[in-house]
């Protein structure tokens, strides 16, 4: 069965598996201890956070081990701000953050701290100027991501730490999407990421903080991983997770340009084989196993249970498969279509028979998933229809995506050019959707209006 979901979580790399067996005979015993066990367990506790250190491009003794990336992100940003607590309480981030650095954002808002989310273009990406601006007398942190997990824009880090040097402010750059494919550029004074990212064990992050950045841990200090990461460290673990990052990297260069010819065929015959279809994220500054598309007039979430069932596991940003029934913060950020979000990450080693087998695939799956929706066949009515209505109003009250985009869809052609159709919707999926699909049809959003429920989205007719 196809794993396509590398972003989430990539399979363990052999060296991982070969390294945690190996440990968990040698390295079992108290690191901290003076023992012939403990030594030992020193030891590859040690060479583990040399190979790490290494691969991101610090000293080994900037390096700390915690459990997971969501804690190095969370141990960094509040370890951050408190340390340079004194120059003020503001922190800067993008708006297309991982989760964790969002959780973090608003932790501290609720603790009276300020926060400034800086947008990003259609591609996911900032404005350097624009994050410099974000930059004030009282910023103790910014944070930038390397590249983003659901769309695989890489970010301007380099710039961005130029601009953070010259204000004072130390940049925070969560790398967990990255740090396998190579080292971050220059410019970071935290980095943080994930082992389980880059064919590493779950449950081992990584934490470097630069010599001379202020810190302070927040919490009860703890003895171990120089206060920064309490608790016994899980040493089979970060032993494989170190072993496999090296191993990925040795083989990153050659792997990156099998993997980005995938990607770009996928990204084409996609675009040609599927009619309606966005392709989502930065066309050439991005990740090289990662691409992401949405399909107009597509549940999300019917199409990855489709998709499954023909063996093919990948993932979605659209609010169809949410829980929360809101459409993925990076997809809102960004502008584009977040109905039918697919994102596609390879797993190093894809073979090219399973990305031609999807690609056959694909197309009758949306297909079948947008007839049994009822989207309509052309986005305009058929010649000879009735006399054109000089407005109209669809209520889509109560119903989820991607239906308001679809009953919009197939009464357009009912209003003569230069009139308005107004959708009522309550579905938070449809205040991203109905834009973007004026911008796919070549049709007007005028705007949203208040409403007695939910919403009223108002499109006029353009041709």
């Amino acid at each position: 069965m196809p794993y396509f979901d590398a972003a989430s979580a990539a399979p363990l790399h052999p060296v991982a598996r070969q390294a945690l067996l190996a440990a968990l005979d040698e390295g079992w015993a108290d690191p901290a201890r003076l023992y012939r066990e403990g030594r030992r367990a020193r030891l590859l506790l040690d060479a583990a956070r040399e190979a790490a250190a290494e691969a991101v491009g610090c000293r080994p003794d900037e390096l700390v081990f915690t459990s997971s990336g969501t804690t190095a992100v969370h141990a960094g940003i509040a370890g951050a701000l408190s340390g340079r607590r004194r120059v003020g309480r503001h922190l800067a981030h993008s708006a297309v953050e991982h989760s964790s650095v969002l959780h973090a954002a608003a932790a501290h808002e609720a603790d009276g701290g300020s926060v400034t989310e800086v947008p990003v273009d259609r591609s996911g990406a900032v404005d350097p100027a624009v994050y410099g601006d974000a930059l004030r007398a009282d910023t103790a942190l910014a944070c930038l991501q390397s590249a983003n997990h659901e769309v695989g824009t890489e970010q301007p880090v380099a710039e961005v730490g130029a601009l953070c040097a010259e204000a004072g402010v130390p940049l925070l750059v969560d790398a967990a999407q990255s740090l396998g494919w190579g080292p971050v550029p220059a410019g970071w004074s935290l980095l943080t990421a994930s082992a389980h990212k880059w064919g590493g064990p779950a449950g081992v992050g990584l934490l470097a903080v630069r010599k001379g950045v202020r810190f302070a841990p927040r919490g009860p200090a703890g003895e171990r991983e120089s206060g920064r990461a309490p608790g016994f460290e899980n040493l089979p673990a970060i032993v494989a997770a170190a072993a496999s990052l090296r191993a990925v990297r040795a083989e990153a260069a050659a792997e990156a340009v099998r993997l980005r010819a995938l990607v770009d065929r996928v990204r084409s015959v996609v675009a040609e084989r599927v009619p309606d279809v966005e392709m989502v994220g930065d066309p050439e500054r991005r990740l090289p196993h990662l691409v992401t598309f949405s399909c107009l007039y597509v549940d999300g979430e019917t199409l990855l249970h489709e998709l499954d069932r023909r063996e093919f596991s990948v993932s979605s940003g659209s609010s169809c498969t949410s829980s929360t029934l809101t459409p993925s913060h990076v997809l809102r950020a960004m502008g584009v279509l977040s109905e039918g979000n697919i994102r596609v990450s390879l797993p190093p080693g894809t073979a090219g028979a399973d990305v031609d087998r999807f690609l056959e695939v694909l197309p009758g799956v949306v297909a079948e998933v947008r007839e049994r929706l009822g989207a309509p066949a052309a986005p305009l009515s058929p010649p000879h229809s009735p006399a054109p209505a000089a407005s109209l109003v669809v209520d889509a009250l109560g119903r989820r995506c991607p239906i308001p985009v679809i009953e919009l869809a197939k009464v357009i052609g009912e209003v003569p050019v230069g009139a308005t159709v107004t959708v009522l919707a309550d579905d938070e999926a449809a205040r991203l959707d109905i834009p973007a699909w004026c911008e796919m049809r070549g049709q007007e959003y005028v705007g949203e209006e208040p409403a007695d429920r939910g919403s009223a989205y108002v499109v006029r007719r353009l041709g």
